[in-house]
């Protein structure tokens, strides 16, 4: 398993291995033994999530589920490719109002980790792309909220994305309250 600490505290990329053969390949998504081993100590995740996006372009975020019921993720794209962006939201952080860009992708099987105090959110980069994610907290409708995609300074490599009626009509980052707050490592 390959571990990949982003730019941004506690955003985390995460190859697991694969073990291939003339008949395709093999591998672990989640092992949270091999992750401990690999010093990831993270929650307990208690449920799973399936997005699917037929056209090329479709945007879905930048999302949030704020307290009590915050979630960390595990992405994954598990057919295509997405262009997966976490945005750091945690009032006085370091990095408060920054972003990581990564491609996930089935053919690369990498994974991104969005600890609570994210905006999450994708672009699909080909037709066709089934994502996949663990959550720490049930879906909580009171505590779901979105950021306007394009408010950010984000290059998401098209500036017409295929939008749900929520992301188009969602609150520019300047609008946003956060509602999350930093913790310093260790404290």
């Amino acid at each position: 398993m390959q571990v990949i600490s982003l730019n941004i505290l506690d955003l985390v990329l995460v190859t697991p291995g694969r073990f291939s053969d003339a008949r395709g390949w093999f591998s672990e998504t989640w092992n949270k033994a091999a992750l401990a081993k690999a010093g990831l100590e993270w929650p307990e995740f208690i449920q799973d999530n399936h997005s699917y996006s037929a056209p090329r372009h479709t945007l879905r975020g930048l999302h949030f589920q704020g307290p009590p019921h915050a979630q960390d993720k595990l992405v994954r794209c598990s057919r295509g490719a997405i262009l997966d962006v976490a945005v750091d939201v945690r009032r006085g952080s370091p990095s408060f109002g920054e972003y990581v860009a990564v491609e996930l992708s089935a053919e690369n099987g990498s994974q991104l980790f969005v600890p609570k105090g994210f905006l999450h959110g994708f672009l699909t980069l080909t037709e066709e792309c089934d994502v996949q994610y663990k959550c720490s907290d049930h879906y909580a409708p009171d505590c779901d909220g979105a950021v306007r995609w394009d408010t950010l300074g984000i290059d998401w490599g098209t500036d017409a994305p295929i939008l749900s009626e929520k992301d188009a009509n969602a609150i520019p980052f300047s609008e946003f309250v956060s509602p999350f707050e930093y913790q310093e490592p260790g404290a």
